[in-house]
């Protein structure tokens, strides 16, 4: 299917939100009295053995990188073809580490109630026709992903089930249940989906094993000298006159998705940040990335600072490019967002500001430094909540000083060349 990059209209949150909880409730519950009919056709279908596995992570677009260690070890170990489902506009984050080919990925479009509900009914057809035999379903709290697993005609269905738990009521037609594990980096707990698949099947829950660093370091991404040399071209040519050509570049990420604006730190926080680092490295430049719907906050960051050494690159790098870009940088400070985990896979140092997440879970994978103000209120989100938090002045996001980040920033652009290309979760983390 079509990978749309730009997806500019998209159903309300909220309106999701309660479609899931209001809805998809009582479906789960009816699929989950349907069971012994799905195990019966999907036993007539497939065989023991997993060939073809199926991953479903929707709406987080930085999840798909943390994925990507336990995707490849489904495929080694299984000596099986991996497949993806995911919405439409994150799709191209599928991209960054090239693992599954575009051919095995399934968008779900989400521009109004009538394309996701066909997109769904579509995925039922195309799952079969595919002869999909294994789901393994990344999401922590989302209904629908349930009810795509449990109606997928897969024989082997995988995901978080919440036990005795007071958690997220998600139906009972796993054949593979895993608990959720709130103190495991999400990583580690994608990698227990997986080792669940060759778990002994009396096993409750899934999976007793010590999951190590080891398992969960991302396969670092070849470099490509042509494009590096374009964009450093097209980079150069962006630069004032008083910078040379190759000069030293820091990205800066602003911005945060709309799932969670709470994650984003004070603009005039990043204007203190830059003003500081321009003072100390008067001979870099500081690149502002992001989408293109981004623009209009990254136009406004500039505009704070007017300084030629400040450059907006929102809209002009398709997510594709980005480990090029991150392979020219010597680092990058970012909101808890996508980049984050996007710099990982070009083994980009970064620091990596949390508020109502945190890093314990969504650390990237790559070298840096995980700054928190280590308030008693924060993380506020989780899986028990959706990820809902009632939280309208986070705080949290503006008691990380400008200061503060500057000091962790410093020893990252001074050991910019002797930068690590991969790294395990348990990162450096700051409260």
């Amino acid at each position: 299917m079509p990978r749309p990059t730009d997806i500019r209209r998209t159903i309300p949150l909220t309106t999701m939100r309660r479609l899931d909880r209001y809805l998809g409730a009582p479906l789960c519950a009816i699929v989950s009295l349907l069971r012994p009919l799905l195990d019966l056709a999907a036993r007539g279908r497939h065989g023991a053995q997993p060939r073809r596995i199926l991953f479903i992570e929707l709406s987080e677009m930085g999840s798909t990188v943390l994925a990507d260690p336990a995707i490849r070890l489904a495929q080694a170990r299984h000596d099986a073809e991996a497949w993806f489902v995911i919405f439409a506009g994150n799709a191209a984050s599928l991209d960054l580490t090239g693992t599954i080919p575009p051919e095995r990925v399934f968008t779900i479009r989400t521009g109004n109630l009538i394309e996701l509900a066909g997109d769904t009914l579509r995925f039922l057809v195309w799952a079969r026709r595919n002869s999909i035999d294994t789901v393994i379903d990344l999401e922590l709290f989302s209904r629908f992903t349930a009810l795509l697993t449990g109606l997928s005609g897969a024989r082997h269905r995988v995901g978080f089930h919440r036990f005795t738990g007071e958690g997220l009521y998600r139906g009972n037609f796993l054949t593979h249940r895993v608990a959720y594990n709130p103190h495991l980096h999400v990583a580690k707990s994608f990698v227990a989906l997986v080792d669940a698949l060759s778990r002994p099947a009396g096993e409750r829950p899934m999976t007793k094993r010590m999951i190590t660093d080891d398992e969960v370091r991302l396969v670092p991404r070849a470099e490509d000298p042509a494009a590096m040399a374009t964009l450093r071209s097209h980079i150069d040519g962006l630069l004032p006159a008083s910078l040379p050509a190759g000069a030293p570049l820091l990205l800066i990420n602003p911005h945060a998705s709309d799932l969670l604006p709470q994650r984003r730190w004070p603009l005039d926080h990043f204007d203190r940040l830059i003003r500081q680092v321009l003072e100390l490295r008067p001979e870099l430049a500081v690149l502002i990335t992001g989408a293109a719907a981004d623009a209009a906050i990254a136009g406004r960051l500039c505009r704070m600072i007017e300084d030629p050494r400040v450059i907006d690159l929102s809209g002009r790098i398709e997510i594709s490019g980005l480990p090029t870009l991150y392979r020219l940088a010597c680092a990058m400070v970012t909101n808890d967002s996508g980049p984050a985990h996007f710099a990982a896979v070009a083994g980009l140092p970064t620091v990596v500001l949390y508020g109502p997440e945190t890093p314990v879970l969504y650390a990237p994978l790559g070298p840096g430094i995980s700054l928190t103000a280590g308030l008693a209120c924060s993380p506020c989100v989780s899986a028990a909540n959706h990820r809902n938090t009632p939280c309208t002045d986070p705080v949290c996001m503006r008691e990380i000083a400008p200061a503060r980040v500057l000091s962790a920033l410093m020893p990252l652009l001074d050991g910019a060349g002797s930068r690590r290309t991969s790294h395990h979760p348990d990162r450096e983390v700051e409260a």
